[in-house]
């Protein structure tokens, strides 16, 4: 942890607004930049939505031309950048508005990149999107409006991806005061309003606090790595079509579990934020605790008990093994894993 560390470090290069009507700075911020023209790339489902809409409108009583760029997969190929930054080109774009989730911010970055850092705005649309504040100098806008109409599922599992994020980077062994503070405050908004927020998206409260504490989590794991329920969770992604936030909802009581013997006492920091009473308790006792508190969580959200229930075939656990202990986890996990270990957490998962 920090404290045995002889030097630490943080750093956190992206400029954020956020709040309720945040979005209606977008106009300031281009004209920051005194740009004209514009790129916009957009989740396809996202075309004419009332966040596309209104962002639209701004930019032209401000008189800035813009084109679109809509053909964005989940996972974005190399000829989707490409084609984003031909066009980029050919318009001779002097910014970048990405509206969308990880997959539509990444895009934009690369475009960004390959048109030598023109000015990037970003605006996620998921509360549970790490791409909008971590990577290369940017600006992110994060307003309830855009993720007013994000579908139930997509906000539970975009909302447990954020939180094992916080959670991971929290018992990471390179955690640090810095992001021991945002990791605590970012698990508290998020546990505090995913099932408001999964049960009503219009909740500007609570879908405030899910892209703040989303925003929170990912600046911190960009320093501290994250742990083995995001090497998991990345090789079930990687062999079944399962979404990353769904797999880690999954994989995260039995990878938990794994690591209490690590640092118990942080368990029982996390047992807290999740409501679990540990009065009267021992602090050994806190990750039982904080395991009780998981499941219960992720059963809230309705989210598949096992592996088997979300189309993972018993089969391939060992493959799933293999891909995990071959993973980098950037030395964020906790307790040292073995081949065998990810095959004994896979079998109990599924």
């Amino acid at each position: 942890m920090w404290r045995d560390a002889a030097v630490s470090w943080f750093e956190c290069p992206t400029k954020i607004l956020f709040g309720i009507g945040a979005h209606e700075r977008v106009a300031d911020l281009v004209r920051e930049h005194s740009t004209k023209r514009l790129l916009v790339l957009l989740d396809p489902a996202l075309v004419n939505s009332a966040i596309h809409r209104i962002v639209a409108d701004i930019l032209t009583q401000i008189d800035v031309a813009t084109v679109v760029f809509s053909d964005i997969g989940s996972r974005p190929s190399d000829s989707t950048v490409q084609a984003a930054f031909e066009l980029s080109r050919k318009y001779d774009a002097e910014g970048i508005l990405a509206i969308g989730g990880d997959s539509t911010i990444e895009v934009g970055k690369a475009v960004d990149l390959l048109m030598s850092s023109l000015p990037l705005i970003s605006i996620p649309t998921t509360a549970g999107t790490r791409a909008a504040v971590t990577g290369e100098p940017a600006i992110a806008i994060l307003d309830p409006l855009a993720v007013s109409s994000m579908p139930a599922h997509d906000a539970a599992y975009a909302g447990m991806d954020a939180f094992v994020h916080a959670f991971e980077s929290f018992l990471s062994n390179r955690a640090t005061v810095f992001s021991d503070a945002m990791n605590l405050h970012a698990m508290t908004l998020i546990a505090g309003s995913i099932r408001a927020f999964v049960a009503d998206r219009s909740n500007v409260s609570a879908a405030l606090d899910m892209l703040c504490g989303s925003a929170l989590a990912a600046m911190s794991f960009g320093v501290t790595g994250l742990g083995n329920v995001n090497r998991m969770a990345s090789s079930v992604g990687a062999l079944f079509p399962v979404p990353h936030g769904l797999a880690s909802a999954v994989c995260l009581p039995h990878a938990a579990a794994f690591n209490v013997p690590a640092n118990p006492e942080r368990y029982a920091r996390v047992a807290a934020i999740l409501g679990i009473d540990g009065s009267g308790r021992r602090e050994s006792q806190g990750g039982a605790q904080a395991i009780h508190g998981l499941r219960a969580l992720c059963s809230d959200l309705g989210m598949p008990p096992r592996l088997r229930d979300v189309g993972v075939a018993q089969d391939r656990l060992d493959e799933l093994a293999r891909l995990s202990f071959a993973s980098d986890d950037s030395g964020g996990n906790p307790r040292e894993t073995s081949e065998q270990d990810f095959r004994t957490l896979f079998r109990a998962a599924f």
